[in-house]
């Protein structure tokens, strides 16, 4: 049982407690979670899955990200925001993806809201809020990792300001956690960059 410090896996490299629950976690934690994320397309769709993912074990969206791609045509913002009645209503039958229609009605309105924004301007409000990494203590354990940080409740209100949906302040530390704003691994982790 962990102390929520890091822990040896099978291949005895010390990660992330969470990480080793399944080996679909442990490649998204060793390859994904953490490493910077840039591009308008490529942070909507991590917006729009730490939007799903709200209330729910992130494994349950791990799983099933292939079958969001499919159904939101791989994220690209201008065909999203194309989507009209009939994919809303092909989305809310879509067994592949979470069947939650606030969600949904979210992901389809921030990508007509995104349509309209210049290209980089996403990556440019997500990542201005970044904060300094020297001015961060390294986490040692899980417990030393925050749902919500001043940034991440910035960047909830810049996005909420500029019309977006489905954003709280703990989304908003999720997304920066997953794309790389901030780097959660642990400090004994193998996946912490250095």
């Amino acid at each position: 049982m962990s102390d929520g410090a890091a822990v040896a896996g099978p291949d005895g490299a010390l990660r992330c407690p969470w990480a080793l629950s399944t080996p679909d976690y442990v490649t998204y934690h060793d390859e994904e979670w953490g490493r910077p994320v840039h591009g308008d397309d490529a942070l909507f769709e991590r917006l729009s899955l730490e939007a799903f993912q709200s209330g729910l074990s992130w494994i349950t969206i791990l799983r099933r990200r292939s079958g969001f791609r499919t159904a939101f045509d791989g994220f690209v913002i201008a065909k999203v925001a194309a989507f009209t009645d009939v994919d809303r209503e092909r989305l809310l039958a879509d067994a592949g993806i979470i069947r939650n229609r606030a969600k949904i009605d979210a992901t389809l309105a921030n990508a007509r809201v995104l349509a309209e924004w210049a290209p980089g301007e996403l990556d440019e409000l997500i990542w201005s809020h970044a904060p300094d990494p020297a001015g961060r203590p390294v986490p040692k354990t899980v417990g030393d990792v925050p749902p919500v940080t001043p940034e991440s409740t910035a960047l909830s209100k810049a996005l909420k300001k500029r019309g977006l949906r489905f954003v709280g302040p703990t989304t908003a530390y999720a997304l920066m956690q997953a794309c790389g704003l901030v780097d959660d691994h642990l400090a004994d982790c193998t996946a912490r960059r250095p």
